[in-house]
């Protein structure tokens, strides 16, 4: 598990490349440039762990391209201990992220052999969310809510009713929504039945994947 000087000058080009694509948050853009999205990929992906694109990561999934996970992570305006409920580990890598950003992460992955991987790669990184489950993302992990914000990293048809119920007052969810393509979308919760909405155009991710357990 090699981390080298090249491998951190290659982070920071990428952190200025999303900075000049929109991304402000600076504690978003320093979390990009700290973690090894290298160690997430299959070794013959290394040389292109660094480009802006998603790549394949077994059990049909994808880790997402650093834009999306920095443009989803800069939604959620993380602060220091917020407790975020992220539906769908995957790789690993936005967990990771969001760990570096000094969050609490909470995280629920519904293929087998993913959450598997990660539950061992992530703690060998030194990285430490403060609980991975494996189950079905559109219930949640009801057990530990209310959280801060709930991120969804998976296209959902629509927003899951159990994870608007699992968000504190004040907080955010961000989740993609449609089917081919998805419109990223976050709601507000603003009291115990409204809910704010803003729409940020495409993106294109895996499908949501329920009733598997």
């Amino acid at each position: 598990m090699k981390d080298t000087a090249k491998h951190q000058g290659l982070r920071n080009l990428l952190a200025k490349q999303l900075e000049e694509k929109g991304i402000k948050d600076k504690n978003v853009l320093e979390a990009i440039k700290k973690i090894p999205r290298h160690l997430f990929l299959n070794s013959s992906f290394e040389d292109f762990a660094y480009q802006d694109k998603a790549f394949p990561i077994g059990a049909g999934q994808t880790i997402s391209q650093p834009y999306t996970v920095a443009f989803q992570s800069q939604l959620l305006q993380v602060k220091k201990d917020d407790k975020i409920l992220e539906i769908g580990t995957g790789s690993g890598y936005q967990t990771a992220v969001l760990v570096a950003m000094g969050a609490k992460v909470f995280s629920v992955e519904r293929q087998k052999e993913l959450f598997k991987t990660t539950s061992l790669l992530l703690p060998k990184m030194g990285i430490k969310p403060k609980h991975l489950s494996f189950g079905d993302g559109y219930k949640g992990l009801p057990q530990y809510a209310p959280f801060d914000s709930v991120i969804v990293t998976a296209g959902a048809p629509v927003i899951p009713q159990a994870l608007m119920a699992q968000l504190k007052i004040g907080g955010r969810l961000v989740i993609p929504v449609g089917e081919q393509e998805q419109i990223m979308t976050m709601l507000i919760r603003k009291n115990e039945t409204q809910f704010e909405k803003h729409e940020f155009g495409e993106f294109k991710f895996v499908p949501l994947l329920e009733n598997k357990n």
